[in-house]
């Protein structure tokens, strides 16, 4: 698209940008896929994990609850057998009652396969009868057996357990002695074929290929489905779920393997009085099958998932680009120039809206386009204007600056002649009021240029606005009265919260204003109430403003052509300055005017409700006329003209004072002094990079005193204001008028300590 006002060739000039790398279509697709897999293997390897940890824990917690099972079947088996060898050795056995033992010891053998062998001891260890399966019977061979552990642990305990041992190398047994109630009753032995408790341990099922085994106290193998293992008095201690079992840490159910070295999952249950351990295992790869079977079916359905969100991918991304791919086709055409381009996009969502932006967009630009040629014309005539009024500013600035300048020399030259007092006292007012336009002239740009640079703060305060119309009234009644005007202020009670210093100097520009543009008639000053605020309205029936000068009239260094010839009428910034600083006070300004019949200027001041004003403050302070009398003050300017100047000024109103265009100019004349000065006025730039900030901090390190100072300044930039009341000092501009001096000097000596901070 070509660009108003670009030369030929300025597009070729501009680097292209760079092709992009990727098709936005196959980045959603690839986007969109890479999310829905992530979040479906993500929640398929935690399902996957979950399902494992809890297949896992409840396989073992199935093992555990039979092999607890089985222990406790294998304790009520050998205290099954506890309760027939109590019964047998109720009464003490004597060789009258032998044939009662033997039936009894008969009936017990028949009850308990188990037993293949019965002995009797009596108290002292000696055997009296033995009844067995596999031999003859024996009957008082009063063998001593006080030192088999049997009859030592019965005697001591009532009960005893006897280590698991091996008949002929092939069968368990287990020696179980029970004595007495009473000691004359003696020991009831009995040996136990264990391989009675294979019943119980084959009844065990663990899947398909699970088994369980007893281990005795030493490790080695007592019961297991494969008989040749217990045959062979098999040692199960190198394996790591028995060395765990046996050491009483706590399991770790984890894959282990057996004896056959195949992995497996493997719990224990302990038998507690022989001190036994029961242990169930299965195969990892039989306990993990349904986990197995949930892994591929999770994959299946991931596989599809995964299918499905690539098909949606692809559909969700056509959508979304389709609109993308038109929103940029659309911009390539209106950047190439055409402007009447517009796309259509029916979403109904955030690329519909998108849409309609971007057609709004090239709408305006094509409008902005179409009034292009009437906003540069615009543009010039506001250059032309602003070229016009700087030149009306020199022209002005040259006139009205060189005119008192040209009568000071002629009234100058005039002092030089003799001339009676009166001749003089009229040259001398001449003289006074050329100083007074230069100083208004110099006050107007130094205003300006104080709120182009917004080092101008305001300081609000609620008071009545009577203290402003009576200022204006004794401000311009007597130029009233030399024009043949009348001036009428309508006196009020309302109170406004403003600054009464910058408000005022708005009041006093507009009504000069309306002074000196009104040739008959005269100037209305009054005030009206709307709403929240206090409309403060000056009135002229003066020549008007035409409607083309209205937008401008606000404008630096414009005047109105006509000014009844007046010689005074100023650069033109009365109304640019009462415009910036309504704009700083946050004031509204209303101008309505008629060509011929006069103008009205309206200022909007917040109003303060009659309950929040405070009493009516006291009159002005007026200066005191005594203040000055035979006070010391010091003045430092590097300028001889203006030291010889301050110097008559301040000794006609009755101070002593010592000058010096340097600081050590200046403590040299200070030489002698032991009393500290009253008061010290410096220029703010001395001669040789000195300030007068620092000539003041000399000045007061010289005497140990905080005297009073202030600092005057031809430089209106705002720097050094802001270095002045950074270091605690008011600063003063010049040209400066005697009064205001005046006024300064007078409040500095009532108070020496004096400073003013902001």
């Amino acid at each position: 698209m070509s660009i108003p006002g670009q030369q030929p060739g300025a597009a070729e000039q501009v680097r292209a940008p760079p092709t992009p790398r990727g098709r936005l279509f196959r980045k959603y697709v690839a986007l969109f896929v890479a999310v829905v897999c992530a979040a479906l293997i993500t929640n398929g390897l935690t399902d996957i994990w979950f399902s494992f940890r809890e297949q896992q824990e409840l396989l073992i917690r199935i093992q555990r609850e039979q092999a607890e099972a089985a222990a406790s079947r294998i304790v009520q088996f050998v205290k099954g057998i506890e309760g027939h060898l109590g019964w047998a050795i109720q009464l003490p056995y004597n060789k009258d009652n032998i044939d009662e033992w033997r039936f009894d010891a008969v009936r017990v053998m028949r009850q308990v396969p188990a037993i293949t062998e019965l002995a009797q001891l009596d108290d002292s260890g000696r055997e009296l009868i033995r009844m067995s399966r596999l031999a003859m019977d024996v009957v008082g061979s009063q063998q001593d057996f006080s030192n088999d552990p049997s009859f030592i642990g019965a005697m001591a305990n009532k009960i005893h357990y006897g280590a698991v041992y091996f008949r002929r190398e092939s069968e368990p047994y287990m020696t179980l002695a029970v004595a007495g109630a009473r000691r004359e009753y003696g020991v009831i032995v009995a040996q136990v074929n264990l391989k009675f408790i294979w019943d119980t341990v084959s009844e065990i099922k663990v899947g398909e290929r699970g088994q369980a085994y007893v281990v005795d106290d030493r490790a080695y193998l007592i019961a297991h489905p494969d008989i040749s293992l217990v045959l062979r008095n098999t040692d199960m201690s190198h394996l790591a779920q028995v060395r765990t079992a046996r050491s009483g840490a706590p399991p770790k159910y984890e894959p282990t393997e057996n004896l056959q070295g195949v992995k497996v999952l493997s719990a224990h249950a302990p038998v507690a009085p022989l001190n036994w351990l029961v242990f169930v295992e299965l195969p990892v790869n039989e306990a993990y099958a349904p986990l197995y079977t949930s892994i591929v079916r999770s994959s299946a359905f991931l596989a599809g998932a995964l299918i499905v969100a690539v098909f949606a991918g692809l559909f969700l991304a056509r959508r979304m680009v389709i609109p993308i791919r038109a929103l940029r086709d659309g911009a390539a055409r209106v950047g190439g120039g055409d402007l009447s381009q517009r796309i259509s996009i029916r979403t109904g969502d955030e690329l519909e809206a998108l849409g309609n932006q971007f057609n709004r967009m090239a709408a305006e630009l094509q409008e902005s386009y179409a009034t292009l040629e009437r906003k540069v014309e615009e543009r010039t005539r506001q250059l032309e204007h602003a070229n016009l009024a700087k030149s009306r500013f020199l022209a002005t600035a040259s006139h009205d600056l060189r005119q008192p300048v040209h009568a000071l020399g002629l009234f100058a030259a005039q002092l030089r002649q003799p001339m009676n007092a009166e001749q003089r006292h009229r040259v001398v007012e001449r003289i006074n009021a050329a100083v007074a336009a230069m100083n208004d002239l110099f006050k107007a740009l130094l205003d300006i240029s104080k709120l182009d640079a917004g080092a101008l703060a305001p300081s609000i305060a609620n008071f009545p606005i009577a203290h402003v119309l009576d200022r204006i009234e004794s401000t311009f009644a007597e130029a009233a009265h030399e024009k043949h005007l009348s001036l009428r202020i309508v006196p009020t009670d309302a109170w406004v919260r403003s600054d009464p210093v910058l408000l005022e100097r708005i009041m006093l520009n507009l009504v000069s204003n309306a002074i000196r543009y009104t040739r008959e008639g005269g100037v209305l000053v009054g005030c009206r109430r709307r709403r929240d605020q206090l409309l403060i309205e000056v009135w002229d029936t003066g020549i008007g403003i035409p409607e083309e000068q209205r937008e401008i009239v606000f404008s630096e260094f414009y005047r109105l052509g006509d000014t009844q010839g007046d010689q005074n009428a100023g650069l033109g910034l009365g109304l640019a300055i009462v415009d910036r600083l309504c704009r700083l006070l946050g004031h509204s300004i209303e101008l309505a005017s008629v060509v011929g019949k006069g103008s009205r200027f309206t200022v909007g001041a917040p109003l303060v409700p009659r309950q929040a004003t405070a009493p009516e403050s006291a009159a002005p302070i007026q200066t005191a006329l005594d203040a000055s009398n035979g006070k010391l003050v010091v003045v430092i300017d590097d300028d001889p003209l203006v030291l010889e100047g301050m110097g008559g000024l301040l000794r006609s109103w009755g101070c002593r004072v010592v000058s010096g265009g340097s600081i050590a100019a200046t403590l040299a004349n200070l030489d002698g002094q032991d009393q500290p000065p009253d008061l010290i006025i410096s220029d703010y730039r001395l001669a040789e990079g000195q300030t007068g900030i620092a000539a003041i901090e000399q000045l007061r390190s010289r005497f140990g005193a905080p005297i009073s100072a202030f600092l005057i300044s031809g430089d209106t930039n705002p720097e050094p204001q802001r270095e002045a009341r950074a270091s605690g000092y008011h600063l003063l501009h010049k040209p400066l008028d005697p009064m205001m001096l005046r006024a300064m000097i007078t409040q500095m000596l009532k108070n020496k300590a004096f400073e003013v901070r902001h």
